[in-house]
């Protein structure tokens, strides 16, 4: 039967889905204003970026499987909770280290209240009327691109509220109260039909491998790598080890692992996560290694820096326009295209920086943002869609959520990873040549991620495999609506 409020159910939970986007993007531009004014330190630069995306990465699917125990709408509820107190909580920061700290959390009751719109959709909407949805939340994803780094750039300089960067995180608070209130109208608190179980060992070993592993790689710096900082990637490894035994074991007993184990043995599928989640790190660390260049390095204002991250954005509907008729009609060469004109990009602007120097502006970079920005466009829309297209239509649900883990966590190792390179090759001295000579060095890093991305590219499933996922897809949505 159709839910009556469906729409504007699904218009609420797209709304907090493009909040979550939004602040990603939004905090880029105003890192070196926070830097300036609580005297934070290169870790805490990574930490306010990577603590929010690691925290989302490690109870994503914690959230989604929560929200079908005790009810998506309540779950939902208690995320944007804590995500607007964790805001106001950013908003009354008076250091680098409690801004970290309300970061993590917010990342943490993001990771509640994402996960309960593709569930409730899959339950308010049938085959045949899904796909328009899953256009619409995609087209939100690359709205919160665009208008993040310029509100966030908008709101920085024009020294929002008499508060500055701080406005950033103010602005989620009465759009939280609202979802809160038009939530507990509309948006109903459907339940998973089948019994499940929260792996909560799972999440423990995770939480703590993915922790052992990012900790001493954002701290090893300034700590200046003792043997503590090394035992901790060894002890990383051990957990690590740990949670993929006690992954295989609870999916044998009760079949509600954190991650589903026996679809890693699927090529394609794996192929498809190590795509993702290199191509999430390299764009992430670059943009974290971009903006502080530009702002610190330059002197450009928050908002100059955001428009420079706009053709970025631009080129990727440019992509998203050519790869959405094409992706699954051509199958994996659209991603390796993808993959293979972000590198090109990336390495261009490296290229550019070196040669215009202190004079670079932003029509400089326009060129080489605008190729990686189409990129973007070719790589993402089809790789979902690819990777699945070998999964059996039991295991898409749990596919999916292991597909958005990696992604985020990909991201926050990219920011791990890249932002140590940055940060040791500039040192303790932020003068122009240091940090431009640091993004250059930090671009080819992520230049190599792009490349190691398009190389995963190869192994995805080939074209036939996916034209018949396609064909069965359409049958599957005939049969409904016969």
């Amino acid at each position: 039967m159709k839910h009556p409020n469906r729409n504007v159910a699904t218009g609420i939970l797209m709304f907090a889905a493009f909040m979550d986007l939004l602040d990603v993007t939004i905090v880029n531009v105003a890192l070196p204003a926070i830097r300036t004014d609580l005297h934070a330190s290169p870790a805490h630069l990574e930490w306010i970026l990577g603590g929010y995306t690691l925290a989302f990465a490690v109870l994503l699917i914690t959230g989604g499987r929560l929200g079908d125990i005790f009810g998506r709408q309540r779950i939902f509820l208690l995320g944007v909770a804590g995500f607007t107190a964790a805001s106001l909580g950013g908003c009354l920061s008076s250091n680098g280290d409690t801004l970290v700290i309300a970061r993590i959390v917010q990342g943490g009751f993001a990771a509640m209240m994402v996960p309960q719109l593709l569930s409730t959709v899959q339950v308010l909407y049938p085959p045949k009327d899904r796909a328009a949805v899953f256009g619409m939340i995609g087209g939100v994803s690359g709205t919160a691109a665009v208008i993040g780094p310029l509100l966030g750039g908008w709101l920085v300089t024009s020294n929002a509220f008499g508060i500055g960067w701080r406005s950033i995180f103010l602005i989620n608070i009465p759009v939280g109260i609202a979802l809160l209130v038009l939530a507990i109208k509309y948006v109903p608190n459907t339940r998973s039909e089948r019994a499940t179980r929260l792996d909560l060992p799972g999440v423990v070993l995770a939480t703590a491998g993915v922790f052992l592993v990012v900790f001493p790689l954002i701290e090893g710096r300034e700590q200046g790598w003792p043997i503590w900082i090394w035992s901790m990637f060894v002890a990383s490894a051990l957990v690590l080890a740990g949670f993929v035994a006690n992954q295989r074991r609870t999916e044998r007993r009760t079949h509600s692992s954190l991650l589903p184990m026996h679809l890693f043995g699927n090529r394609g599928f794996s192929a498809g996560l190590i795509t993702q989640s290199t191509f999430q790190g390299s764009m992430a660390g670059f943009a974290l290694t971009l903006v502080i260049y530009l702002q610190s390095g330059l002197g450009f204002s928050a908002i100059h820096a955001g428009l420079v991250l706009l053709p970025f954005s631009l080129g990727a509907f440019i992509g998203v326009g050519i790869s959405a008729p094409l992706g699954l009609k051509l199958g994996k060469v659209i991603p390796l295209s993808g993959a293979l004109a972000q590198a090109a990009g990336i390495a261009w602007l490296a290229a550019v920086v070196s040669s215009k120097g202190n004079g670079l502006s932003g029509w400089d970079a326009t060129p080489p943002m605008l190729l990686a920005g189409i990129g973007l466009g070719l790589l993402v829309v089809p790789l979902i869609d690819i990777a699945l297209s070998t999964i059996p239509t039991d295991d898409a649900g749990a596919a999916s959520g292991t597909y958005s883990t990696f992604q985020q966590l990909g991201a926050a190792l990219g920011i791990a990873i890249i932002g140590v390179v940055f940060f040791n090759t500039v040192g303790d001295a932020f003068t122009p040549a240091a940090l431009r000579h640091a993004f250059i060095v930090a671009s080819w890093f992520s230049t190599g991620g792009y490349l190691l991305c398009a190389a995963s590219t190869l192994f995805l499933p080939d074209r036939s495999a996916v034209q018949e996922h396609v064909r069965l897809q359409e049958a599957e949505l005939e049969g409904t609506a016969a």
